[in-house]
């Protein structure tokens, strides 16, 4: 019995480890520049330029 809790303990204990791990590496990213990749992925010129 006390082999059945301490598995049940540990795999609830790795499942928070991993959450928690996904988490800090998602913080420690760096926000993408939606600016930047949008003016490289438009080389041809955009439409908002022609304005009436």
């Amino acid at each position: 019995m006390f082999a059945r809790r301490f598995a049940i303990v540990c795999l609830l204990m790795s499942l928070f480890g991993m959450l928690f791990a996904i988490l800090v590496a998602e913080a420690g990213r760096p926000a993408r520049a939606w600016d930047e990749a949008s003016s490289n992925a438009c080389r041809f010129g955009c439409m908002n330029q022609f304005r009436r």
